[in-house]
């Protein structure tokens, strides 16, 4: 039987993964142990555990890893990448996948198809402000994408708003232009990257 390793010598889909991976993710170095599904908050939610992520990825299932709803949601919480004994960087892998799948255009066919606009919405929040603006997030995320839903959640809105949890306007972090210049930096190299 071939190990993760030797399917990633001939995989042109794993190599495209490593490549489009800021960092080394180390991904080769997978024993399929499943710490990373054991470890992860979001795993009953995923339809594939990163680790069988993983060896779709080697066996070069492109099209059903980037259908998958097991980047969408991933919370970045970085717990697998805590106690993997292989120090893979699985959070990495995660952005990497949800970049391709957008870029290929089949985030909008994964069971999390709304994901992608709630993140860009999240996106743009912190890149305005620095940080999430909760009230403005969901309000924007609601009438963009689902907006017959909004009148779902208003109630708990309207709850949060009464006992003060949710701020009615954003407060931008100190030095906001400097995270700005660092954005417009990180999308230089992107861009230079892709080029």
């Amino acid at each position: 039987m071939a190990t993760s390793a030797t399917l990633s010598r001939t995989s042109a889909f794993f190599r495209e993964v490593i490549a489009d991976t800021p960092t080394d993710p180390h991904l080769e170095a997978c024993l399929q142990c499943g710490t990373c599904g054991g470890s992860c908050p979001s795993g009953p939610d995923m339809d594939h555990t990163p680790r069988t992520l993983f060896a779709m990825i080697a066996a070069g299932m492109r099209e059903p890893v980037l259908r998958s709803n097991t980047p969408w949601y991933c919370v970045s919480c970085y717990a697998c990448v805590e106690r993997c004994p292989q120090d893979i960087h699985i959070t990495d892998v995660m952005y990497t996948l949800k970049r391709l799948a957008i870029k290929a255009g089949y985030a909008s066919q994964s069971s999390a198809a709304r994901a992608p606009g709630f993140s860009q919405t999240f996106i743009d929040h912190v890149e305005n402000y620095g940080r999430s603006f909760e009230l403005g997030l969901i309000t924007r995320y609601y009438l963009r994408h689902r907006p017959l839903d909004a009148l779902k959640v208003a109630p708990i809105g309207m709850g949060l708003l009464k006992r003060r949890r949710l701020d009615l306007s954003p407060r931008p972090i100190r030095q906001l232009d400097q995270l700005k210049a660092i954005l417009e930096r990180a999308r230089e190299i992107d861009n230079a990257k892709s080029a």
